[in-house]
């Protein structure tokens, strides 16, 4: 069947418009490649051990943090690096939803090269991050799937072979990571509709007037010349207008309490249960490092703020436990006004004093 005649399935999509997205799978593949090779028996072992670690390590992070989950149990989807390609790209055309129908709303097509282009940089973008990852919770999940973890087969085994790493205690070791951030959610019910918000309020903040653009322009190389306070966040943060920069700091807080929440909590429960930690924390600090051109990609798809996010986020949630203790820590939970800002994930005690008591 030709193009011309082909059926659409997008349900009216504007995102399917906007770009394509199977040549962004396609690119994604070919970047990522499908990793070291894994015989069929390795791969059913580690199916096996990953659907019996998941609902052990939800067990373990339920008695520690003194959270209780709603919703569907936590379980395993062990997939290969294009599994987990397709079904990011499959969310990220979800969320470009809003922002899509703004840019074509009123226009019947969009000219296939820039289809093709912004494709084309998702799956180079998409595939450099499959190489990378070992597990994934995907929030933006449709509720039928909820409690679903991701975890991408080649990219744990390669790491389990490259640093000689027990499997069944480096797999535990990653799981409790993953079913930390699906016990967040599963524990604070509202927190799902909240991020969600934010990220439709800042892609509805995007400018698509070519006059307010220049606008944004002039005023972040005014800021540049004059050495403006860019409070640490990098260039970008110039471009932005003043509403997405409150966005900005927003969601900067929120990743590094729960990137940092679930750091502490992986740490912190695998003292008991996990063998050989440190040697794990210094095999992944070992696959963190690249050359200056993987480097630069790092930076490009925001890869070292993550790593910052892990760091500080821990530093925050260990110092409110620690003073404190886990009832105290979990208030953050209770609300969007109980959440830190990012000026309290530096500095901890402010937190403590507005919402702690």
């Amino acid at each position: 069947m030709d193009a011309a005649n082909a059926l659409d399935w997008s349900m009216g999509s504007y995102a399917a418009r906007l770009a394509d997205w199977e040549s962004a799978v396609d690119i994604g593949r070919r970047v990522a490649g499908p990793g070291v090779p894994v015989p069929g028996v390795e791969r059913a072992r580690l199916r096996e051990d990953m659907a019996e670690i998941v609902p052990r390590a939800e067990g373990l992070i339920r008695g520690f943090t003194d959270m209780e989950v709603q919703g569907f149990r936590s379980r395993a989807w062990v997939m290969a690096r294009s599994d987990w390609i397709r079904a990011n790209l499959n969310g990220l055309q979800r969320l470009l939803e809003p922002l899509a129908e703004r840019m074509l709303d009123g226009r019947p097509t969009r000219a296939n090269y820039k289809r093709k282009a912004l494709g084309a940089q998702a799956g180079v973008l998409i595939g450099y991050v499959a190489r990378k990852v070992l597990g994934q919770y995907d929030v933006f999940l449709p509720p039928d799937d909820e409690g679903l973890l991701y975890f991408i087969g080649p990219n744990i085994v390669e790491v389990e072979r490259r640093f000689s790493l027990p499997p069944k205690d480096f797999r535990l070791w990653i799981a409790i990571h993953e079913v930390t951030h699906r016990v967040q959610f599963g524990s604070a019910t509202w927190l799902r509709g909240y991020l969600a918000g934010q990220v439709d309020e800042y892609l509805g903040s995007i400018q698509l007037d070519s006059g307010q653009m220049m606008e944004q322009l002039k005023r972040a190389a005014s800021e540049a010349r004059s050495g403006g306070d860019w409070r640490g966040m990098g260039g970008v943060f110039l471009l932005l207008s003043p509403e997405q920069r409150e966005m900005f700091m927003r969601m900067q807080a929120l990743m590094s309490l729960l990137e940092g929440h679930a750091s502490y909590v992986m740490n912190e429960v695998a003292r008991d249960h996990v063998n050989d930690v440190d040697r794990m924390r210094r095999a992944l600090s070992a696959r963190r490092k690249a050359s200056s051109l993987e480097r630069t990609m790092q930076k490009a798809i925001g890869f070292e703020q993550k790593i910052r996010q892990y760091d500080t986020g821990e530093h925050f949630v260990r110092t409110i436990v620690d003073r404190a203790g886990m009832s105290t820590f979990n208030l953050v939970w209770r609300s969007p006004g109980d959440l830190p800002t990012l000026e309290e994930i530096g500095q901890p005690q402010l937190w403590l004093a507005r919402v702690g008591g």
